[in-house]
């Protein structure tokens, strides 16, 4: 901008000592004195406006930088946080990474079960009411044993997640008759496995309840089952394999909680009972020994009786001998 105003500057300038020169030529010297004050007021204008407009870009120019260093600092600000949002995505996605390593090995995710199943339990139940990995007399070992007092006895609480087949059934494409039916019978197949491996081996006559629970550590698994595959459920209820998952299992670790309590206020209850009979027994012998107390009491009082008495005659008599006068007959004593 102040290169333009400087070539304007320079043509008016031009213009103007030309007409100088020409008008020098036809005019008089008036003539040139007024034209040369013109020239001058034109090129005092010029030089105004160019220092007003030098400041005004100046001031405009500094707005402009000022501006921009903010928009700047803001950027960084906003790149640090970007940055920083995408660590947080890189390691949320390296965690996922791993949960999927861990849910693929069956060996892997029968653990995660399992940490979650102890998880649970702990959190809900004191250490005395509950046993991890309990090796029952048959020497099968189930992955927690609630301890609770006959009837119903101990429950045995054994992890399962059949995650292929579950994964299997929602692969399968919209419309897709013949591979849902195929999912759904590798899911059902899946589910009486693990109902009928419950049944044999942790409900054991004598030693546990008649019954068992099979804990699904996943909701989603849980929900399809009930929702789509009624059957499974009845046929686990008919075998007295109890399907929970984590939500659920919380609410039956919940029951159990009030159920260890009721049994430990009714042995409470038991020894209240016991204390308050040889409570009883310990007031009987010390009524019977307030009676014989008294027995001893009201005796020597009778013994006290006769003993003022007995000292009353004796005064008498003596006051009786002092009396005598000993120059007379002396009248006859009475007889005591």
């Amino acid at each position: 901008m102040d290169i333009l105003v400087y070539v304007l500057l320079a043509a008016v300038l031009a213009l103007g000592a030309a007409l100088a020169v020409v008008l020098m030529r036809r005019s008089d010297a008036r003539a040139q004195g007024a034209l040369a004050d013109t020239v001058q007021r034109v090129e005092q204008s010029l030089r105004d406006q160019e220092r007003t407009l030098a400041n005004l870009v100046g001031e405009r120019l500094e707005k402009s930088e000022k501006a921009t260093g903010q928009v700047v600092t803001d950027l960084r600000e906003r790149l640090a946080r970007i940055d920083e949002a995408q660590k947080k995505i890189g390691e949320l996605s390296t965690q996922v990474v791993s949960l999927q390593q861990i849910l693929t090995n069956k060996q892997a995710r029968g653990a995660f079960g399992e940490v979650q199943l102890n998880d649970l339990v702990s959190s809900a139940l004191p250490p005395s009411a509950y046993e991890l990995q309990c090796t029952l007399s048959t020497g099968v070992r189930a992955d927690c044993l609630l301890k609770l007092p006959k009837p119903p006895g101990s429950i045995a609480i054994d992890a399962k997640f059949p995650l292929e087949s579950y994964h299997a059934l929602r692969a399968v494409q919209a419309g897709d008759t013949q591979g849902l039916a195929v999912a759904q019978r590798a899911f059902q197949a899946a589910m009486r496995l693990h109902i009928r491996d419950i049944k044999s081996k942790y409900i054991i006559e004598g030693e546990t309840a008649e019954s068992a629970l099979l804990f699904l550590p996943s909701e989603a698994i849980y929900a399809e089952l009930h929702a789509n595959f009624g059957g499974i459920v009845d046929e686990s209820y008919k075998a007295r394999v109890w399907i929970v998952s984590p939500t659920t299992m919380m609410a039956t670790l919940n029951t159990v909680r009030a159920v260890l309590k009721d049994v430990q206020m009714r042995e409470q209850a038991g020894e209240i009972q016991k204390l308050v009979g040889l409570m009883m027994g310990d007031t009987r012998r010390l009524q019977e020994r307030v009676d014989k107390l008294k027995r001893h009491f009201t005796q020597t009082e009778t013994d006290l009786r006769d003993i003022d008495t007995s000292a009353t005659q004796i005064m008498r008599r003596g006051e009786r001998i002092q009396s005598v006068d000993m120059g007379e007959q002396p009248e006859a004593l009475p007889k005591p």
